[in-house]
């Protein structure tokens, strides 16, 4: 089902104190994903939905569960702590940030929320989590890590809301998830949202097992038409990547930029190189401690952390509010993943900018990705000035990939065989791109 028809928040009928929590938050209409899937999960039906994080899912399965909880009394728990609601979030941050989300919707309720997961507050969670809460947010491993020790039961929960099921999968969760679920009331009992970058076979699989006849919503969303967001893809030779980066980002004074990457030891070098040529950035990966990443994450809200360099696998979850700018350094090889990119700007029908490097190693991408967009791709002249002398890392820096020295020169449309990098990675053939017309 897609339905991406107009629908206000004011006509949905909440009851006044998420109707007020909608106010607060500055929502008045819904955007697509929210406007197929909430008359559903209002009503009370179990939803399996496709969007991804930035779309306003969030808001949607948020204010799907205070209103199944505000329309039913609490029941006695005996005494030990019960939600009555579980979102389960694949990583950190997006578990932070739903609860931060929860707590500006849910604001004008009496709901006790709390958040869980790993990497610190061990034991100011547990006692947090041990004076009782209605919504219980967490990632997989620390939830069931309390649930294992009794600091909680599943016997009341009545909401089950499953974030981003394709990342578990990718992640090694499943088996968690499976073993929450399977320690849940039954699925008629209760209320099920599962929501998803893609559904394909195995999210379905899991959907249609633990849940009660879930209504399948496809949003395809502007992401795909791509619309709002301004596109150009550059040539350059792999020894040129460095020089070009350095010089769009010195033309177009972008104040918050997230540039792509497709290996974690190559976010470590671009975010050296970045430095070393006067732009404050940092690499976010699966290695940096918690704090630390949720204070990059907060300096890079702010515009104190101009640049932030990811992997797709790092980035997933993330939600960065006014992106400005996405430089795709490495073209994705997932061509589903261009589109998550270049949709970082262009949150809730917000203008941004796409800028992408056909290298040598990574142009075989783009002929799939231009078929799957349903368009070209303007091509960008690579032209001296964007050519800058630049400092360039340490050659051992995240054991660095041969091919990076400065060469002068303009970009080209093509190249040659991908040059051998030095990194171990396996090769696929270069497409031959079609001429332009």
């Amino acid at each position: 089902m897609t339905d991406q028809k107009t629908i206000a928040f004011s006509d949905l009928g909440l009851p006044e104190p998420l109707a007020e929590g909608v106010r607060k938050a500055g929502f008045t209409q819904c955007t697509p994903i929210q406007a197929a899937t909430l008359p559903v999960a209002l009503s009370g039906r179990d939803v399996a939905g496709q969007g991804q994080t930035g779309t306003g899912k969030t808001a949607a399965f948020l204010l799907a569960t205070f209103n199944r909880l505000l329309a039913r009394p609490r029941g006695d728990t005996g005494g030990q702590s019960a939600p009555r609601a579980v979102i389960i979030a694949p990583t950190r941050e997006l578990a932070v940030q739903i609860h931060a989300d929860a707590l500006v919707l849910g604001a004008f309720t009496d709901l006790r929320m709390v958040v869980v997961y790993g990497g610190e507050n061990y034991d100011r969670q547990r006692e947090e989590l041990e004076q009782g809460v209605d919504l219980l947010i967490g990632t997989p491993g620390r939830l069931i890590d309390y649930f294992k020790q009794g600091v909680f039961n599943l016997k009341h929960v009545e909401v089950f809301v499953l974030d981003e099921a394709d990342r578990m999968f990718d992640l090694g969760f499943i088996k968690d998830i499976r073993y929450v679920m399977r320690r849940l009331p039954p699925a008629e009992k209760r209320q099920n949202l599962m929501f998803s970058a893609t559904l394909g076979y195995r999210v379905l699989e899991l959907a249609f097992e633990h849940m009660n006849e879930p209504e399948t919503v496809r949003i395809e969303p502007d992401k795909k038409t791509v619309d709002a967001i301004t596109q150009v893809v550059y040539f350059p030779g792999n020894d040129e990547k460095p020089r070009l980066l350095i010089g769009l980002l010195r033309r177009m004074q972008a104040s918050r930029t997230m540039v792509f990457v497709n290996t974690k030891r190559e976010a470590e070098v671009v975010a050296a190189l970045l430095e070393l040529n006067g732009f404050a950035a940092s690499a976010i990966s699966g290695d940096v401690p918690q704090k630390k990443r949720l204070r990059m994450l907060r300096d890079f809200q702010t515009g104190e952390l101009p640049v932030l360099v990811a992997t797709d696998v790092a980035s997933r979850g993330l939600h960065v509010p006014d992106v400005s700018h996405v430089i795709n350094y490495d073209l994705p090889q997932d061509i589903e993943d261009y589109v998550h990119r270049i949709g970082r700007t262009a949150r809730a029908g917000a203008s941004g900018d796409s800028v992408s490097f056909a290298c040598e190693t990574y142009a075989f991408s783009l002929p799939e990705i231009e078929e799957y967009i349903g368009h070209r791709i303007p091509v960008g002249t690579v032209d001296p000035d964007l050519l800058p002398d630049v400092t360039l890392p340490p050659r051992d820096t995240g054991r660095r990939q041969r091919g990076s020295g400065p060469r002068t020169g303009g970009g080209r449309r093509g190249g040659g065989q991908p040059a051998g990098d030095g990194s171990g990675r396996r090769r696929r053939p270069r497409r031959a791109r079609p001429a332009s017309g």
